[in-house]
């Protein structure tokens, strides 16, 4: 049986500058569990990001050191995954994610589609 394939990472716009400026134990967690997806696997605690936001786009979050860390990325392309947003999140209103954050991560999805399309010939 032939090894898995890794499917390439993409990071859409500032994503990988964000998720490089965030503590490097948040990095490692973040950067296995996209290693995983990576290889069609399904990460330790991501889910579909909810709170209205399309189902292609999922989330992984990580707590440290008191502030709360969150990657928003999609596999639904079969032959590419997507990092759209990394970010810390800021919202004092409980557990529900602010508003320009959930733009970024609708905006930055249309910008995968449209890379995806044009470089790999799908959709």
């Amino acid at each position: 049986m032939p090894p898995p394939t890794r499917k390439p990472l993409h990071f859409v716009a500032n994503s990988l500058k964000d998720l490089r400026g965030m503590p490097e134990d948040v990095q490692d967690v973040f950067g296995s569990a996209l290693m995983d997806a990576q290889y069609g696997d399904h990460p330790e605690g991501a889910r579909p990001f909810g709170e209205g936001l399309p189902r292609a786009i999922m989330k992984l979050v990580e707590n440290f050191d008191g502030d709360t860390f969150r990657v928003g990325y999609t596999v639904s392309f079969p032959e590419a995954v997507y990092v759209l947003h990394v970010f810390k999140k800021k919202s004092s209103s409980g557990r529900s994610t602010p508003r320009p954050d959930k733009n970024v991560l609708r905006a930055r999805l249309q910008l995968a589609e449209r890379h995806y399309r044009s470089h790999y010939g799908g959709g």
